[in-house]
């Protein structure tokens, strides 16, 4: 049997495995393991059990994940969306849709701090959806606006997708976070003029908000301080060159906890339930980067990617339909599994192919995590929409699949935007003179 063969049935024994719902993780460590142990020998396999671990919980770099989790969780716990979401509500609630504009911002600013989208749609959905639903707006206009602002989490930096994407392709994070600024500038102002265009066609999904005074405004101000505070320590830490990355994930942390601490807003089962959930979530995503690097090794002595690459190159077609075909195969993804996983799964694949057609890294870890966000709202299954469904017992899925239309809409235009002018993501590193 051929090494390539080998390769392919560890492929297929990986899927089958998924479907039995073992943990993505544990499936690629079990396949990578079986696979490297046919094509060399059991020893081997495991002396690669043992320097993955090893590396994983030695490496300074994946200890920014815990740290961005528990910055996460401190601020969710210290109610920091509410204070975001009220500000933004401040300054743009009174115009159409201003409430939807509001809930969209406040997901992005939240998602700047979280670096979670499952978790800005969770903490959105608390504070947003019954202000949007009172103040009249409809429950497609509110579920959609929700579910399509917290695909804003993973790309707004800080973002944990882009430091594990920098770990498992050797690219600086730093620079992954720069690049990844305009995109999400870009994309909140698409989702704006999405729901612009909504209410011209449907006027009746939402109204207007009195117009806030100024003291209003800079009474949300205030309230926010603790958000703006965080937010310019952490990012303007690391861009200033203050902090590196980790430290200034450590110093989000404690200042996160400290800031809830002062508010009130932290009592001890609080606590303990968001260290419960960073150990859980750090635990879950340490064993998925184990098992994608045990699975990578036992690929690549396969050389079934080296063949993949060598196929598509031989193609008769330009590399721009090859890049199309990518972005359908992600959006399905990212519409099945989690965003992590659906990365960790096809990098060993889909990295060289890219390297190959010529294409920037640090440009395709753009697209590759924007386009599997977008999956993640897509029909007929779409993870975002699963979990605030979930969360609203009364709503209903084809209500919220409905009211994502045009904010889908828009994100494919984003997505076709950023493919065809890859300097929207390239130009800021450029000119900072960040490391590639």
């Amino acid at each position: 049997m051929s090494n390539e063969m080998v390769g392919l049935i560890g492929v297929g024994s990986l899927m089958l495995m998924i479907v039995l719902h073992i943990p993505i993780g544990v499936s690629m460590a079990i396949a990578g393991a079986v696979t490297f142990a046919f094509l060399r020998n059991w020893d081997a396999a495991f002396s690669v059990i043992g320097t993955e671990a090893t590396s994983a919980i030695a490496s300074p770099d994946l200890a920014l994940i815990p740290l961005f989790i528990l910055m996460g969780n401190f601020a969710a716990g210290g109610g920091m969306a509410r204070d975001v979401y009220r500000l933004a509500f401040a300054f743009v609630g009174h115009l159409r849709g201003g409430l939807a504009m509001a809930t969209i911002g406040g997901c992005a600013g939240f998602g700047a701090v979280s670096g979670s989208s499952i978790a800005t749609v969770t903490t959105m959905t608390k504070v947003a959806y019954p202000e949007m639903t009172q103040r009249g707006y409809s429950e497609r206009l509110a579920g959609g606006s929700i579910a399509a602002g917290g695909t804003l989490g993973m790309l707004v930096p800080p973002s944990i997708i882009f430091v594990l994407y920098g770990i498992l392709t050797e690219n600086f994070v730093l620079t992954l976070f720069t690049a990844a600024i305009v995109p999400a500038i870009i994309a909140v102002l698409m989702h704006f003029i999405a729901i612009q265009t909504y209410l011209r066609l449907s006027p009746e999904s939402g109204r207007s908000a009195e117009r806030t005074s100024w003291s209003g405004r800079l009474h949300a101000l205030r309230g926010a301080w603790t958000v703006l505070l965080l937010a310019v320590v952490v990012a303007g830490g690391i861009y200033s060159g203050i902090f590196t990355v980790t430290e200034s994930a450590a110093v989000g942390a404690v200042l996160s906890m400290a800031i809830a601490l002062f508010r009130g807003e932290m009592k001890m089962r609080s606590f303990w339930a968001a260290l419960h959930d960073t150990a859980a979530t750090t635990a879950m995503i340490y064993v998925i980067v184990i098992g994608a690097g045990i699975f990578s090794y036992a690929m690549t002595l396969s050389l079934l990617p080296e063949t993949l690459v060598n196929w598509i190159g031989g193609l008769p077609v330009p590399p721009l339909v090859i890049i199309g075909i990518l972005m359908i195969f992600y959006i399905i993804m990212g519409a099945i599994f989690d965003t992590i996983s659906a990365m960790v799964l096809t990098l060993p694949f889909v990295y060289p192919v890219i390297l190959q057609l010529g294409y920037d890294p640090i440009w395709w870890g753009v697209i590759m995590i924007m386009v599997i966000e977008i999956g993640m709202i897509t029909p007929p299954i779409g993870i975002n929409v699963l979990v605030m469904n979930a969360m609203l017992p009364g709503s209903s899925l084809g209500t919220i699949y409905r009211g994502i239309v045009p904010f889908l809409i828009a994100d494919l235009v984003r997505l076709v935007i950023l493919i065809l002018i890859p300097a929207l993501s390239l130009y800021l590193p450029t000119i900072m003179g960040m490391p590639r």
